[in-house]
């Protein structure tokens, strides 16, 4: 898995709540790092940069 960003050490302030975005060449992966054999999702690039773009709007 190609990591896109590296993993938060920030989240909620527990740091057990990471998430792991990577770059699956026609899709990006998002996974919880802290159990990487469960549940994922992979999106369109199209639709992650509208994910991100929407997050960063929330301030």
């Amino acid at each position: 898995m190609n990591r896109l960003r590296p993993l938060s050490s920030y989240s909620e302030g527990t740091g057990t709540e990471c998430t792991e975005v990577a770059d699956l060449s026609a899709t990006v992966g998002v996974r919880n790092s802290t159990s990487p054999e469960g549940p994922r999702i992979a999106v369109s690039h199209t639709a992650w940069a509208g994910s991100v773009a929407g997050m960063r709007g929330r301030k």
